[in-house]
């Protein structure tokens, strides 16, 4: 038996070889058109890959019941956005400590929290670029403007790092990075209304 969003659907399990083969064809499904599956439940449990294609290796004959959950791009897309200016708070708090962690000679504990740190940045810049040309039209001067200030930023921080100055970029993390988080912060709140207000037409 397969559901998707609470509905019996046609499909035949026992015609699918694995659930990799099933996703893919009820993703081509005209009724999940602009949505995205969120949840799948194999049997009663929620399933998450592991590693890429781990779908592939679960045959058909092994799934009795399999439930697919699924909301619409512009619901995700609101989400993501009323998420963000939590991303840049945490962003902020991550720098300043960071840089205290340098300065309190921690130099190995520094390094590490700083590379997760540049990975969250980098994620929340791409996830920025993608909302604001998908949904609002790429054409935000001010994001823009912004983008290019802390990718400028994050480039000087690499260069700093590769000399492992590390009072330079302590004071760079705190006096740099962390006021443009907050600047991000009321970009992104705004971002989160602008997008409300498109989806509301």
């Amino acid at each position: 038996m397969i559901i998707i969003d609470g509905q019996q659907d046609t499909r035949n399990i026992g015609n699918f070889a694995n659930l990799e083969e099933i996703l893919t064809d009820v993703m081509q499904d005209q009724s999940l058109e602009n949505r995205i599956i969120t949840d799948v439940y194999v049997n009663n449990e929620i399933f998450s890959e592991i590693y890429p294609h781990q779908a592939e290796d679960l045959s058909s004959e092994s799934i009795e019941r399999l439930e697919i959950k699924s909301v619409p791009t512009s619901q995700m897309a609101l989400d993501i956005a009323g998420e963000m200016a939590k991303v840049t708070k945490m962003m902020e708090s991550g720098g300043k400590n960071v840089a205290r962690l340098f300065r309190e000679g921690k130099d190995s504990d520094a390094l590490e929290l700083l590379q997760d740190l540049l990975d969250v940045v980098r994620d929340f810049l791409a996830m920025v670029g993608d909302l604001t040309e998908r949904y609002l039209g790429g054409k935000n001067e001010s994001f823009k403007a912004k983008t290019n200030e802390l990718s400028e930023l994050l480039s000087e921080m690499s260069e700093i790092l590769e000399n492992e100055d590390w009072i330079l970029l302590s004071d760079l993390l705190e006096y740099e990075f962390a006021p443009q988080c907050e600047d991000w912060q009321t970009l992104t709140e705004q971002m989160h209304k602008d997008l409300v207000a498109r989806f509301a037409q």
